[in-house]
């Protein structure tokens, strides 16, 4: 019976993913038909998204995952971080619309509220490090299963309010990006520090087969711990400079809208055109301001 359950989870691993691009596909066909075509690099991201997925679950890693924890911490943050962050810079807007009209995907909204979605990513992370749970799963392959979907859907979740298409809250600035980030990366240093400091064995269920190829069970911990802390800064300090640059981007399009309405002569103020460069409409202002039409975008959703 757990050789068939085992042989199950093996094809949907491949499955699931294979299906999930060919439906991504489907409709990046459709929208390109009806002249909303996906940008070739989302497409390009989504599927390096779903090839570093399969590269985790599937062939050496999976495999040294089960007898090392520094290989298992790897696979995770492969599914947490990485898969789900390039799964997301492929999504557009009118990509998700069907998923959203559903009733049964109308939650999303709410899941992916900042602050619901890094609550849910941080409760996700420190359960599954809890360690009878996390021992556990290197007997029973449908709790692993269960564990690899939610690392990669909590995952998915965390980024959507700083990289996805959905409508984010009004408040949800770039401050505040640079406080979520803080939220993100803060969690995952304490629980690397606790790893790479601590003299106990979390997981001694990994003891056996590290120490048989030399490896003692705290230097295996250890190097978990420290390649968790390396991950999240280079990610955070990845994500800092990706705000500061957009925060500077931004503001120079917004005085330039500023400067090209005074020369239109067109009221505009600096909120307005913050408003739009914010959300991406910056071109729509300008050609309307170019017009000589007023500036009378809607408010941004809250």
């Amino acid at each position: 019976m757990k050789q068939a359950i085992d042989t199950f989870w093996s094809i949907m691993e491949f499955a699931v993913p294979l299906a999930l691009a060919l439906l991504y596909e489907g409709r990046a066909r459709k929208l390109a038909a009806e002249g909303r075509p996906v940008p070739v690099w989302r497409q390009v991201t989504f599927g390096a998204g779903l090839v570093v997925v399969c590269a985790s679950v599937l062939g050496p890693i999976d495999d040294q995952a089960d007898k090392f924890l520094w290989v298992h911490m790897i696979q995770h943050l492969l599914l947490a971080d990485v898969a789900s962050l390039l799964i997301v810079l492929g999504f557009t807007g009118p990509l998700l619309q069907p998923l959203l009209t559903f009733r049964a995907g109308r939650p999303l909204r709410r899941l992916t509220h900042p602050v619901v979605a890094i609550s849910v990513f941080t409760a996700n992370l420190y359960l599954w490090h809890l360690p009878f749970l996390y021992q556990a799963v290197l007997t029973d392959t449908s709790l692993h299963v269960l564990e690899h979907l939610l690392f990669l859907s909590t995952g998915i979740l965390l980024w959507m309010p700083l990289f996805g298409p959905l409508p984010k809250p009004q408040w949800f600035g770039k401050g505040a990006h640079v406080i979520y980030t803080v939220f993100i990366w803060l969690p995952a240093m304490v629980l690397a520090n606790v790893m790479m400091w601590s003299d106990s064995v979390f997981y001694p269920d990994y003891s056996k087969t590290a120490e048989a190829v030399g490896i003692t069970p705290i230097a295996d911990q250890s190097t978990a711990g420290a390649i968790l802390m390396g991950e999240c800064t280079i990610l955070a300090l990845g994500i800092f400079a990706w705000v500061f640059l957009r925060w500077a981007k931004e503001d120079i399009e917004r005085q330039d809208l500023l400067d090209l309405a005074i020369d239109n002569h067109v009221e505009l103020t600096s909120a307005r055109a913050a408003r739009a460069v914010a959300a991406g409409r910056g071109p729509e202002l300008r050609a309307r301001i170019e017009a000589g039409r007023p500036p009378d975008l809607p408010p941004p959703p809250g």
